[in-house]
C-alpha cells in the first residue's frame, strides 16, 4: 500500500468551546488535510514541540520518553498512522537501537508528539488519507497553542463532547452530511472530524 509523507500543520481550537481540539495534518505534496481529535494534554505537548521558543521548566511525558530512549541509544526513525477503526487512528513508532529496528504500536497523538522531538518523518497509507482527510485551503484558523492556553476545566468539557456525540446519533445520514460539508466550508475542523467518525460508524 502506498504510504504518503505528511506534515503537522498546526493545532485548531475553538475560541467559543474550551477544549475542543483537532490536530491537522498535511499531505507534503498535495492539499489534502486530516484532522485528528486529540486532548488537551496531548495539544499541550504537540504545540510545545512545534514551539521551539517555549521551554518547560520541567520535562513533559514525551520529553521524558525521549531523554529516557535516548539514554540507551533509542531513535524513533519515523511514524507510520496504519490504521482508522471506529474513527480511531492507530500508529506505529518505527524505532533503531544498534541498527535493529522495532516497530512499537501507539496513539498517534503521542507517536506525532516524538516525532515532533525527533524530527522524525510523519506517513500515512493513502487509503486512509482519502477515506478520512478533506482538501482546502490554508486556513488562518490553524493556531499553534502556546502555554498560556492551558485548560484547566478538561474533565468537564470532555463531558460536554460526550452528550455532543449522543446528540449526532439523533440526525439523519443525509443532515450529518450536509453539516460535514458545511464545517468543511467555515474550516470548522474539530466539528469536521466529528461528523466525519460519526458517519463512518454509520456505514458499518
Amino acid at each position: 500500500m502506498k504510504l504518503v509523507k505528511i506534515n503537522v500543520k498546526g493545532i485548531s481550537y475553538s475560541e467559543t468551546q474550551t477544549g475542543a481540539y483537532a490536530l491537522i495534518l498535511k499531505e507534503a505534496e498535495g492539499d489534502r488535510k486530516l484532522p485528528i481529535i486529540i486532548g488537551v494534554f496531548e495539544a499541550q505537548s504537540i504545540a510545545i514541540a512545534l514551539e521551539h521558543e517555549i521551554k518547560p521548566t520541567r520535562p513533559l511525558t514525551h520529553d521524558l520518553f525521549k531523554s529516557f530512549a535516548e539514554r540507551f541509544s533509542i531513535i524513533v526513525k519515523q511514524v507510520i498512522i496504519q490504521k482508522l477503526v471506529d474513527g480511531v487512528f492507530y500508529a506505529s513508532l518505527i524505532c533503531e537501537r544498534d541498527k535493529i529496528e522495532e516497530i512499537i504500536d501507539s496513539r498517534t497523538s503521542d507517536a506525532i508528539a516524538l516525532a515532533l522531538r525527533y524530527k522524525a518523518p510523519i506517513f500515512i497509507y493513502d487509503s486512509i488519507l482519502k477515506k478520512a482527510g478533506f482538501t482546502t485551503t490554508v486556513s488562518s484558523r490553524e493556531k499553534k497553542i502556546s502555554e498560556d492556553k492551558w485548560i484547566p476545566g478538561f474533565d468537564t468539557e470532555q463531558n460536554k463532547k460526550k452528550e455532543e456525540i449522543k446528540d449526532l446519533k439523533k440526525i439523519s445520514i443525509s443532515k450529518l452530511k450536509n453539516m460535514l460539508t458545511a464545517s468543511v466550508a467555515s474550516e470548522d475542523y474539530e466539528k469536521a472530524a466529528r461528523l466525519r467518525d460519526e458517519l463512518s460508524n454509520r456505514k458499518r
